[in-house]
């Protein structure tokens, strides 16, 4: 590479930059220059220089100047760069002011053995030193030195320091030690060693200067303890400032007002200075020292203390009270003076105690205070005291060197007024109409207590018909009756109940609390209960009334069946156990249960007293109201459930019984509030006979056109009794035999039952309403939106298609329901007596007959009227006709569906 420095301007520079290399084994950069002029002029400079890791270029580790003759030198370069540390070099030539001559360079070539003309460096070490101490550089380096070759220490950012010592270990081994002067912090950086020479130059790695700032301690030592001549002392030193590690500690202690300060060496974390004056300040202070020279710091922060004083000679003396009130004591003593005190530094403390009752009726607890009294004073008041009770007051007089306490005074304050009951110690038991509440005995009575006070008031009710809030009432209570029981309340109130105590000096502070009595069950008003409203084979209406809600308003209502064994019943009105569990007819089905909700009413949907169907086949709030078995026998409960914060009551009642359709007890009985009539199936069969004659008896009379007269057919009690047992056996085996047949024979026999029988013929009762007794009614017979207790016309069998389809615009009315209407229009109140004589006349009947399997084409069976008369031994028939006796025969209803 050639410059002609005439060409270029002066200070011109050309650069060449080898590869980056590294050394993984000894090795040499070699290289020839060439640098002339023909005057002698120089022609310019050309200097090597040696970037470590693309850092900065720094000072050139070899350069030259000047005309060295028409010939080629060659230079080493011996670089101790290190793996993984890389290197470059770079070789720049620069033009002079002359201008004149030609620079360059040639045969760069890179030895794998080392330098022969330029020495070797080994590996330089990083140098630790302590703030403002020389830092020395140790430059070991293999090879040949001439005396021609220069030393220097070249700092990373480019300066050189050039003061060497060099000492020879051997003819091929030399150490060169370079040194920075006072070194601060701001002399921290990388340094290496450099040789230069006309043959070439040696450069090391970098190696750190780490400078160490000496130790100082950033608390200053704390006090342990102080005596009359001495002071224990903790170092505190684990917060320093500057670098450690520590290897020495020292404290370092002067009086106040002395010029004088010694330097003791210490090896633990407390320190105890002896021989000391006593009342006297003293600065003690820590020196920490690190390794190496100058490695002890400044003195850390002093501390300041003072020793103690001579211990007192006694106790103060004289301690009396001058006021005595409830809360507090007025005290005073002896006056205080020097050859008491044996000190100028001192002080006096009034420590009292008392002993106080613990939380809950615990132990005792014990109160310790101590005051510090004004300096000089010798009269002090203790405020704040608990009232009635032993005070135990003691004097202590203490100096820096020791304490004196005096014997212990006991005092007493007054009474004051009793301190408030803790609403913790309030425990209190609620009921439906009572409330028992139970208190503690204040934690402060002050006093001796002589009574209680304990008013109470309602304040808030979920029961609209109680009055809040109500009176104001106060008891008065001994001291020894720290309970009361409150009577009379209503459910379902809130009360605010206050207690407080009282002595001598008054009543003390009210504890209050509110409690809320427990809500009783809703209350039922079924004394004037009537009987089920009407009754069918499949369901059963009864009169609900509104339940009285005690303490809380009415949640809801359930309607609940429960199907009755033939057990005896064991549920009474209003003792029996209610049905608190929800459960539909399908659950009870599941688990095998004989009672379900069939209905469930809110409380606005029955203001008042309202009918309900038991078995209407609807759905009353997730509930359905299946029709009833007829072959069962039921229980019906209307049951009643208030909620009330978390608290539900219940009452139930049972409203009705339905028996079974299959009872062969079935009887008629007359309701004495209703014109409706039973039906008695033994009764049944003998009304069938007597029917039967009857028909015959009109049939002889319209043929032969003379008067029949009954009596010479005489039918006995005994007789009739006996058709009636075998026709009732008879029904009961014909498994065949549809409902309305049965009903028709029933008309029939009802017919005779109300003229022969009379008052005789009583009615069956059967218990089967528990509130007033209700009527039987015929099991048979379906309810229908028509009974109007009035018979039907017949229908003739031209006019039955147009029937029909007025039967099907109504709510289930049909054929069965139409021929068991004529039932509720049927009067059996107007019967004879049989005392009265035979010749009574029977009394007429519009009798409507059901078919008997009967001739379907048949549309009416005419008659006239006819005239029917007894007669008996002693008296002569006494004809009375029976007028409006039509004869309707009806198609049979099942055939017709």
């Amino acid at each position: 590479m050639l410059v002609n420095s005439s060409q270029h301007a002066a200070g011109h520079r050309a650069q060449l930059l080898l590869q980056t290399l590294s050394e993984n084994d000894t090795h040499c950069v070699q290289f020839s220059y060439f640098l002339y002029s023909r005057d002698g002029h120089s022609p310019g400079a050309l200097r090597a220089y040696v970037r470590v890791n693309g850092g900065p270029l720094g000072s050139p580790v070899w350069n030259t100047s000047g005309s060295h003759g028409p010939q080629w030198h060659q230079v080493e370069l011996a670089v101790s760069t290190f793996w993984p540390n890389e290197y470059q070099v770079l070789i720049e030539a620069t033009v002079s002011r002359e201008r004149r001559g030609y620079i360059a360079i040639d045969d760069i070539m890179l030895l794998t053995y080392p330098c022969y003309k330029a020495p070797h460096f080994s590996r330089l070490g990083d140098e630790e030193v302590n703030a403002g101490q020389n830092a020395t550089f140790q430059c070991v380096a293999s090879g040949r030195a001439s005396e021609a070759e220069k030393f220097l220490l070249e700092r990373h950012s480019g300066d050189v320091t050039s003061t060497a010592l060099v000492k020879h270990l051997s003819h091929r081994r030399f150490v060169a030690s370079l040194q920075v002067d006072s070194v601060q912090c701001n002399n921290q950086d990388l340094y290496r060693c450099v040789t230069q020479s006309s043959r070439g130059s040696g450069v090391s790695n970098f190696a750190e200067l780490i400078v160490k700032v000496p130790p100082s301690p950033i608390a200053p030592p704390q006090l342990l303890r102080a005596g009359s001549t001495y002071l224990i002392i903790q170092l505190n030193t684990n917060s320093i400032l500057g670098d450690g590690p520590i290897i020495r500690k020292e404290i370092e202690y002067r009086a106040s007002q002395s010029p004088w300060s010694e330097v003791h060496g210490v090896n633990m974390v407390t320190y105890k200075l002896w021989h000391l004056d006593p009342d006297t300040e003293y600065h003690i202070s820590v020196l920490l020292t690190r390794p190496g020279e100058g490695g002890t710091g400044p003195p850390g922060p002093p501390l300041v203390s003072r020793t103690k004083c001579a211990e007192p000679t006694r106790a103060l003396r004289s301690l009396t009270a001058s006021e005595i009130q409830s809360r507090q004591l007025t005290l005073q003593w002896e006056t205080l003076a020097y050859n008491l005190t044996r000190c100028h530094t001192y002080s006096v403390s009034l420590c009292y105690r008392y002993a106080t009752a613990g939380g809950g009726g615990g132990h005792n607890t014990t109160v310790r205070e101590c005051l510090a009294v004004e300096h000089n004073a010798s009269r002090f008041t203790l405020r704040d005291l608990p009232a009635y009770h032993s005070i135990q007051v003691r004097l202590a007089l203490a100096n820096p060197e020791g304490k004196k306490e005096g014997r212990e005074v006991t005092f007493q304050t007054e009474e004051d007024i009793p301190g408030g009951i803790t609403p913790e110690s309030l425990t209190f038991t609620p009921l439906e109409d009572m409330i028992f509440l139970k208190w503690e005995e204040p934690v402060e009575p002050n006093g001796l207590i002589t009574q209680y006070e304990i008013s109470y008031q309602s304040i808030e009710s979920s029961d609209p018909g109680i009055n809040v809030p109500g009176p104001r009432r106060t008891v008065l209570k001994l001291r020894n009756e720290t309970y009361h029981m409150f009577s009379n309340l209503h459910p379902g109130t809130t009360y605010l109940i206050s207690v407080r105590a009282r002595t001598t000096k008054g009543f003390g502070q009210t504890a209050l609390t509110e409690i809320t009595t427990n809500i009783s069950a809703p209350m039922f008003d079924y004394g004037d209960m009537l009987s089920p409203l009407s009754e069918t084979e499949s369901t059963i209406t009864v009169l609900l009334r509104p339940a009285l809600g005690r303490g809380a308003p009415v949640s809801t209502y359930q309607v609940v069946v429960e199907e009755e064994s033939g057990r005896k019943v064991k549920r009474e009105l209003g003792v029996q156990d209610c049905y608190p569990l929800p459960m539909s007819h399908g659950e009870a089905q599941a688990r095998g249960t004989s009672n379900y909700y069939t209905a469930e009413l809110l409380p606005s949907s029955l203001p008042e007293a309202s009918p309900f169907t038991v078995g209407d086949n609807h759905t009353y709030n997730g509930y359905w109201n299946i029709p009833l078995d007829p072959r069962k026998s039921y229980l019906v409960y209307f049951q009643a459930m208030s909620n009330f914060r978390g608290e539900s009551r219940i009452n139930c009642i049972r409203i009705a019984r339905k028996a079974a359709c299959k009872d062969h007890r079935r009887a008629l009985e007359v309701s004495q509030h209703s014109e409706e009539m039973g039906l008695i199936l033994g009764v049944c069969a003998g009304g069938l006979v007597v029917l039967i004659l009857l028909l015959g008896a009109i049939i002889i009379i319209i043929r032969k056109g003379k008067p029949v007269n009954i009596n010479n057919t005489p039918i006995t009690y005994r007789q009739e009794k006996s058709h009636m047992g075998s026709m009732e056996r008879s029904f009961t085996d014909q498994s065949t035999l549809q409902e309305d047949e049965r009903v028709a024979l029933s008309a029939a026999r009802m017919a005779h039952t109300c003229s022969m029988h009379g008052e005789q013929s009583s009615s069956v009762n059967e218990s089967s309403s528990l509130l007033g007794g209700s009527p039987r009614r015929q099991c048979g017979r379906k309810g229908s939106p028509y009974h109007t207790g009035q018979l039907h016309p017949a229908v003739r069998v031209a006019d039955l298609l147009q029937h029909i389809n007025q039967m099907k615009t109504a709510e289930g009315y049909g054929f069965k329901q139409e021929y068991e209407s004529f039932f509720d229009g049927w009067d059996c109140t107007k019967k004879k007596d049989k005392t009265k004589g035979r010749n009574d006349t029977l009394m007429g009947y519009k009798v409507k007959l059901h078919p008997l399997l009967g001739d379907p084409n048949s549309d009416y069976i005419n008659a006239n009227y006819i005239d029917v008369s007894f007669s008996s031994p002693h008296h002569p028939p006494n004809p009375h006709p029976i007028t409006n006796l039509p004869l309707g025969i009806w198609p049979d209803a099942m055939s017709v569906w």
